[in-house]
């Protein structure tokens, strides 16, 4: 009879225990930020500290428009590297304009594995292969259904 109650006390204590860590650190990750660090506010508005108070932070969301927030809207201190990434587009990643560039690599250092040289140029082949005999099964077309 008391194991129950027992279990429900410390299942309480495990979950505000973890929910105090985590305040914590979003309350020292707040107490970091410094002029010049681009932070996301709650709300997904990625900006750039300008002063910070001792409740609000003076944020430049666009050049020359300046707000204030309170220390508590702030979601995230980002990385310089990633606040850049995110806002003015500074990514070395390479996306691929067609699906044929994304088999090609993998086609061509399969070919240069077996043949033990490169091969420049391979096109992907994507037609559908299909052995002579494998249509005609049972004399149905393919996808073809008979109730019987």
């Amino acid at each position: 009879m008391l194991l129950p109650f027992i279990v429900l006390i410390g299942a309480m204590f495990l979950m505000t225990r973890s929910a105090k860590k985590k305040q914590q650190q979003a309350v020292e990750m707040r107490n970091q930020m410094q002029p010049g660090s681009g932070v996301r506010t709650i709300g997904g508005m990625y900006a750039t500290v300008k002063e910070v108070g001792d409740e609000t932070v003076l944020l430049e969301v666009a050049p020359g428009v300046h707000a204030v927030y309170a220390k508590n809207a702030i979601g995230a201190v980002l990385e310089d590297a990633e606040y850049n990434r995110i806002v003015h587009g500074d990514d070395e990643t390479v996306v691929p304009d067609d699906a044929s560039s994304l088999t090609e690599a993998a086609e061509t250092a399969d070919e240069a594995d077996e043949t033990g040289d490169t091969v420049k140029d391979a096109k992907a082949d994507l037609t559908k292969k299909t052995d002579a005999g494998e249509g005609d099964k049972d004399g149905k077309a393919d996808g073809g259904t008979e109730a019987k």
